[in-house]
């Protein structure tokens, strides 16, 4: 399955929802779009997984990046929803004890978004 990212505001929050294998040879589209978000003045993202097929460490190693630009900022990284499978793949590389994540997107816009990482 081809990779797809789309995003919507909500708030002071942007919900990125992604679609798809994250893998070596889409990273660098993720990599573009979330980083064109922080760039054009994002600060909160809350990255809907729901529609991901697969994740690999290059995917994973994407997300730890623009979770650092982020926290250099004073924005937020938070992940909702994802197949078991790919929540898997967080719980193994322990990024859960950096990433905060939430069954649904509802929940994680629920939460105040507070630095991560702290």
């Amino acid at each position: 399955m081809d990779f797809s990212a789309e995003h919507r505001r909500y708030g002071d929050r942007t919900i990125v929802a992604l679609g798809g294998d994250i893998d070596v040879s889409t990273s660098g589209r993720l990599r573009e779009t979330l980083l064109g978000l922080v760039e054009d003045g994002a600060r909160h993202l809350v990255v809907e997984m729901d529609g991901v097929t697969f994740l690999d460490s290059t995917g994973l190693g994407v997300l730890v990046g623009v979770f650092h630009r982020l926290r250099a900022l004073g924005g937020t990284l938070v992940f909702a929803g994802g197949t078991s499978r790919v929540r898997d793949v967080f719980h193994v590389t322990q990024l859960t004890k950096i990433f905060p994540m939430f069954p649904s997107v509802e929940e994680a816009l629920r939460a105040e978004p507070t630095a991560t990482g702290d």
